[in-house]
């Protein structure tokens, strides 16, 4: 589809070059008004001097503000008579097709002093005057140092709507992945909004730390390489919307609708564009705004065409196409070569930084023909499994070796990131309950990563394929699983230097060895965290049905929100059942498996939600037990749960102790006196259901659908 549009302005480019004189410039501006200030083009609706522009927030002052002569004219938005242009915004440029204004706005900094905040109010004053927004595609959230930056709304009390976290670290910055610097999206237009910054330390190799909104396409070496100076102004892209009565009476404009979303509703905004030079006219060398410009330049350009212009025309402008379809095509493969090679050269020097050498030579490097063989060609019938961050490929390598290669879905920022990320974790981990990786390709066009093979598939579908004639699913298969998931997070957690959070627990991302083994994967959304920071602020994302629900109300991730979706993990363990499906219970219909797991608890009523499998009396001691577990980790409040270390000694505790009276005894409730029984709460026993009566009762078949009390 690029490559037609490029094609499709080729050849509109060549036409309005052969038809038209070639020093015919059509008019940006009204009638009168100067379409330029210093090296910067003023297209209407904008416009430089009284009528000019189509009101007054699109008026233009050119001037020069310093007063010096020496940086020359420079247009202002905002500027009145009088004013310094510290007041005002100074204007980088203006698009037409992205109905766009980029603009030099200050930044939020904390300058020489430790673990200080900052909490600052921009837009408040300057946006309530204009019908701009800050554009959602065309910037992002960026910290310049290390420390905490959050987006909010200004008045919208403690919403956040954005933030990142990076650490410090004495390596000069080279990109921004959370070392030195760290970056995230916008989710809205925004109109106001204010920046906390809070800085964790000086910022390495400089006096200052940041945080401000910036263009997507602002470069951040254009800042770090020499000579550095202070930050103090970075280009905001705002976009200005136009309503139906601002263009409707505009002759030969055809109106196109799009809406911009806010943050809590849409809004619609209109665009002019030339139908009678073709959709998508990505050059804009006509101004659609301007009364009838559309009309004139169809009108000036076949008014001085004539039959031999067209044919001679049509001659040098077919063999300019030939030439420059060549061009381009040759331009394309070298721009891959070099992207390709760029890529690597930039991934090489990142590992470098961020891993020990020792880390890195334990990381094999594949050459992209080496994968591509092994998979043949990524061919779909080697397709293992898909998720959100790409499809998993069974491949065999040159030795024989089976291995799992991940194929991004493709080549933007954020999965670059979630790649470099996943790299980096995986490097640093050694825990036989952790899927291991064994190197990774940096030549290829989107990131390609070679874990071990684990040949049984998903936990996920081991619960849910319900076969239990080929493959019994017993209770002590069920019990070392949880085991070993927990021993791995608590891994994570507590016993490296600096400690991993997983961000998505879930029974898709267990998978199994041959020996049913369990293996976490998938760490391309998990992050590192200081040993003495409690939590991570971030864009709310994860699995719906393992969320941890106070993550989701205060976008603040911490351990026990790894602890939360284990918790649901574990209840699919006991009962079976998916984490979200429509269950009819009642008058209620309940989504959430842990939603409906609790209220069996609190309603004394376990045995209906268990799974049948798990009715013998030999393992309901320690079946209440797990289930007990799991209710603790699923505690609305974060801070009620245990640790993902303490949940893996009370699971190694059962598995151990299997039988053993201590487990009886541990959890025996004394209101329950004569009774052979294990508490669930202080005033609600579970028993197992005896009968004098040698007839077989419901209650022997599936004691835990029966209490005593």
């Amino acid at each position: 589809m690029n490559d037609l549009r490029f094609i499709h302005g080729l050849l509109l480019f060549l036409c309005l070059v052969v038809l038209s004189s070639a020093e015919t410039r059509f008019p940006m501006a009204k009638p009168g008004c100067n379409d330029t200030c210093g090296n910067v083009t003023i297209p209407y609706p904008f416009g430089i001097g009284p009528d000019c522009a189509l009101n007054e927030a699109y008026n233009i002052i050119c001037t020069d503000v310093s007063g010096d002569s020496i940086h020359g004219l420079r247009p202002y938005l905002g500027l009145q008579p009088g004013q310094s242009s510290q007041t005002t915004m100074e204007v980088l440029g203006i698009s037409l097709s992205d109905q766009t204004v980029t603009i030099n706005y200050p930044v939020s900094q904390i300058c020489s002093v430790n673990g200080s905040t900052v909490d600052t109010a921009l837009m408040d004053t300057f946006l309530a005057k204009v019908p701009f927004y800050v554009s959602r595609e065309h910037n992002k959230l960026m910290l310049l140092g290390c420390g905490n930056a959050l987006l909010k709304l200004i008045n919208g009390g403690p919403q956040i709507l954005s933030g990142c976290t990076s650490m410090c670290n004495s390596t000069m910055i080279t990109g921004c992945y959370g070392i030195n610097c760290c970056q995230a999206s916008i989710p809205y237009y925004l109109s106001q909004y204010s920046l906390r910054l809070t800085a964790s330390q000086n910022f390495t190799s400089s006096t200052c730390a940041y945080a401000f909104l910036v263009d997507q396409n602002w470069k951040l070496e254009s800042y770090i390489n020499p000579p550095k100076v202070l930050l103090v102004h970075a280009p905001v892209v705002w976009s200005w919307p136009l309503n139906h009565s601002e263009i409707v009476t505009i002759s030969g404009c055809s109106p196109r609708i799009s809406s911009l979303e806010l943050e809590s509703s849409t809004i619609p905004t209109y665009q002019c564009e030339c139908s009678t030079l073709g959709d998508d006219t990505w050059f804009y060398q006509v101004n659609p705004y301007l009364d009838g410009a559309c009309k004139h330049a169809i009108s000036e350009i076949s008014g001085k065409g004539n039959r031999k212009a067209i044919i001679t025309g049509t001659t040098v402008g077919a063999g300019m196409l030939i030439l420059l379809i060549t061009a381009f095509c040759l331009y394309n493969v070298v721009k891959k070569m070099y992207k390709n090679k760029r890529k690597e050269k930039f991934y090489r020097r990142m590992l470098r930084q961020q891993l020990s050498a020792e880390d890195i030579e334990n990381a094999k490097l594949f050459t992209a023909n080496e994968l591509s063989k092994a998979t043949d060609n990524f061919n779909e019938n080697r397709i293992l499994g898909q998720g959100g961050q790409g499809t998993v490929y069974k491949g065999m390598l040159n030795d024989g070796k089976i291995v799992a290669i991940k194929k991004a879905k493709n080549v933007n920022d954020s999965r670059f990131e979630e790649f470099v990320n996943e790299l980096v974790i995986l490097l640093q981990v050694n825990h036989r309950n952790v899927v291991k990786l064994l190197g990774c390709c940096l030549q290829s066009e989107v990131p390609l990563l070679v874990y071990e093979f684990i040949p049984n598939g998903t936990l996920y579908s081991l619960i849910h394929s319900q076969n239990d004639d080929e493959f019994p699913f017993t209770w002590n298969l069920r019990l070392r699983i949880a085991t070993e998931i927990t021993g791995a997070l608590a891994y994570l957690h507590s016993d490296i230097s600096v400690p991993i959070l997983h961000r998505d627990i879930k029974s898709s991302n267990i998978l199994l060895d041959e020996k049913y083994i369990a293996k976490v994967s998938d760490f391309g959304t998990s992050r590192s965290i200081e040993v003495d920071q409690t939590h991570l602020t971030t864009r709310v994302q994860g699995t719906f049905g393992y969320m941890d629900p106070e993550y989701f109300l205060t976008s603040q991730y911490t351990e026990k929100s790894d602890v939360y979706s284990f918790g649901v993990v574990l209840v699919e363990l006991l009962t079976r059942q998916k984490p979200v499906s429509c269950i009819q219970t009642g008058e209620d219909v309940s989504l959430s498996l842990a939603d409906r797991f609790l209220k069996s608890l609190n309603q004394n009523s376990l045995g209906t939600i268990l799974d049948p499998e798990l009715a013998d009396e030999r393992n309901e001691e320690e079946v209440i037990v797990v289930a007990k577990l799991a209710q603790r980790c699923l505690n609305s409040n974060a801070k009620a749960r245990p640790t993902m270390k303490e949940t893996h000694r009370e699971l190694e505790s059962v598995k151990s102790s299997k039988g053993d009276s201590a487990i009886h005894a541990k959890f025996h409730n004394p209101s329950c006196v004569g009774e052979e029984a294990v508490g669930i709460s202080d005033s609600t026993c579970y028993t197992w259901t005896t009968s004098s009566d040698p007839v077989e009762s419901p209650s022997d078949a599936y004691p835990f659908m029966y209490k005593t009390v």
